[in-house]
């Protein structure tokens, strides 16, 4: 349907950068990732990881065993928590100096992946620190190799060279993209996200879907972001209700993982906008809120400002979970609607009024959507005019349930 309006004669970038190895059993790789490393001249490496995930997934045991294996010493910083700090990665970085970190392995979500592209970046541009990177004081060209094993079927980190980090003292939740942070090497293997709880299960794969729908309909969308934006949707909404019912379904992990894969890629090719722009003030603001949930929260209202200027692309994307839209212009509340009947239907049902926001919030919200470093680049690149105006009317619509 959206063929059609395809600008043919616009040049569009088609990335996809990193090694990634994808399946059950995947982590049994690292052992040739450390021989590699090894032969590029790789003796010390730091570990970045969050404070139990990395052990209890049993990803710890073979990455402990394959560094030993091939003489690789290792120092591990497990402090990293959901939204990382600036301070975390600061504290991160002097441990891999003090340490002489060659390299960086991060084990985990998008938390200890970020927070290790991040110290990849530091240990590479010495006289900087993190704050400088988030706020853009200075642009790196190079970092150390980076590994990334992923715990969780939702970021997409591990594949492209975005990293977000929170400035805690202004609520300011911004995002980096830099070339030279394209991990090495990933690792997905669906084995080690069983023991992701049933509220982690839903929620990391509601970010992937958050990926793929601002990709596909962003100012420099491709057909390759909207070919994947479909089939990462079709995937969550087949393969989500499974995992959460039988957490140790590999199969139902499998395509999550894969959707969510091919979702970091997608937005690594068409960017995010308005959804996530609008939600890291959320999370700057309440560290504690998990970013899928943040997301879920304003997606139909996103979906409602958003549909009338690219309605082809959404209705295409929106098939599995949105049936019989034509791509017209007017079905912009239905879409909506559509969109928010299904984010309950997987057990999203919390909007912004039920994580304690309120009008008070709004006009520091929307200042922070404005303000917080990269935002703005976000933001200019929705399919509509994203001013003030309509980051409140987002905000506002999405206190309450529309279909109530």
């Amino acid at each position: 349907m959206w063929e059609k309006e395809n600008k043919i004669n616009d040049v569009r970038e088609i990335r996809c950068r990193t090694i990634a190895y994808l399946g059950v059993g995947a982590i049994s790789k690292m052992d040739e990732i450390s021989a590699d490393l090894k032969n590029k001249g790789i003796n010390k490496i730091i570990v970045v990881s969050g404070k139990g995930a990395y052990k209890k997934t049993g990803a710890w045991d073979v990455v402990e065993k394959a560094l030993n294996k091939h003489s690789i010493g290792y120092v591990l910083y497990n402090k990293v928590t959901p939204n990382p700090t600036v301070d975390s990665v600061d504290e991160a970085t002097g441990m891999a100096k003090d340490f002489g970190a060659q390299a960086v392995v991060a084990i985990g979500g998008g938390s200890p992946i970020d927070t290790g592209k991040s110290v990849a970046i530091l240990l590479e541009n010495p006289g900087y620190d993190a704050r400088q990177l988030y706020e853009y004081k200075f642009t790196p060209e190079k970092a150390a190799p980076i590994v990334a094993i992923n715990l969780t079927h939702g970021t997409g980190s591990e594949v492209n060279r975005f990293a977000v980090v929170t400035l805690p003292e202004k609520d300011y939740k911004p995002a980096i993209a830099y070339d030279c942070i394209y991990p090495l090497y990933a690792i997905d293997d669906p084995a080690l996200m069983t023991k992701l709880s049933p509220e982690q299960t839903k929620y990391v794969s509601i970010d992937a879907v958050n990926h793929v729908i601002e990709a596909a309909t962003s100012k420099v969308a491709s057909p390759y972001a909207i070919l994947l934006a479909e089939e990462t949707i079709r995937l969550v909404n087949e393969w989500l209700p499974k995992a959460v019912q039988d957490p140790d379904d590999l199969e139902a992990r499998y395509y999550l993982l894969y959707a969510s894969m091919i979702g970091g890629i997608a937005f690594d090719n068409g960017m995010l906008h308005i959804t996530h722009a609008l939600e890291h003030p959320l999370s700057g603001v309440k560290p504690e809120l998990t970013h899928g949930l943040g997301l879920a929260m304003i997606l139909p209202a996103v979906v409602e400002v958003c549909y009338p200027a690219v309605p082809k692309i959404f209705a295409d994307i929106l098939a599995a979970i949105v049936p019989g839209l034509k791509g017209t212009p007017d079905e912009a509340l239905k879409a909506a609607i559509g969109v928010e009947k299904w984010l309950i239907s997987m057990g999203a049902k919390e909007k912004l009024s039920d994580e304690g926001f309120g009008e008070k919030d709004i006009a520091h919200l929307v200042e922070l959507a404005q303000k917080t470093p990269s935002l703005g680049l976000l933001l200019s690149l929705a399919p509509v005019k994203a001013d003030s105006k309509v980051i409140e009317k987002i905000y506002r619509d999405s206190m309450f349930t529309k279909t109530l």
